[in-house]
């Protein structure tokens, strides 16, 4: 007879992981992934470095987790502006703008999650979070084109070199060679702009 997990069990085993993910991703937002060894978050959760591995079999696959969740957040976020009811250009813009100011208010987290060195599983997880981005970008892109607000364009190429633009542009005010913080919302502007004109689009408004 197979042993059969208590319902107890179950969610003690849940809990546990829910709080190494919390722990990790709060080392990663204060100081990157070379802030969170599996010593540091093992110590943060307030469990054992063996929990934590009976849970990710490696710290590659901890961090593809992290990085998964936050994105997971941040298309939530996305997709609710790209169904909005106002002109394609206005939600390209205001897309835009939502991703860099919550990258500046957190730029370890940035950084890490855009272009902290590290290992091939977390680059192709970070890559494949780069479509999905580019998914939510393309929507608005076809929004604009149908309605006459966009010129006819490719949309997969012209949504991956948005999602490029603003997020290879985030990488020196996020980086941790950065000499303080640019102003933010010069920030904003600016790569909002760029992605527009990347569209065909003029102004946001």
């Amino acid at each position: 007879m197979a042993y059969k997990r208590s319902e107890l069990m179950e969610k003690r085993l849940a809990g546990n992981r829910e709080a190494i993910l919390a722990a990790a991703r709060r080392l990663v937002a204060a100081g990157g992934y070379r802030n969170a060894p599996v010593t540091a978050v093992a110590a943060e959760a307030g469990v054992s470095t063996g929990l934590i591995y009976r849970h990710f079999p490696s710290k590659a696959e901890l961090f593809v987790e992290v990085l998964t969740a936050a994105v997971e957040h941040e298309l939530e976020i996305l997709s609710a502006i790209a169904g909005q009811a106002r002109p394609a250009p206005q939600r390209l813009h205001a897309a835009v703008a939502s991703f860099v100011r919550r990258a500046m208010a957190g730029p370890w987290l940035a950084y890490a999650f855009i272009a902290e060195p590290v290992d091939p599983e977390v680059e192709a997880e970070r890559i494949r979070c780069r479509r999905l981005f580019g998914d939510v970008f393309k929507r608005i892109l076809a929004d604009g084109v149908h309605a006459g607000e966009l010129p006819p364009q490719d949309l997969d190429v012209s949504a991956a070199c948005i999602v490029g633009a603003f997020t290879e542009a985030l990488v020196g005010p996020v980086a941790p060679s950065r000499d303080g913080l640019r102003d933010g919302e010069h920030l904003v502007d600016a790569i909002g702009a760029l992605c527009l004109r990347a569209a065909g689009a003029a102004s946001p408004r």
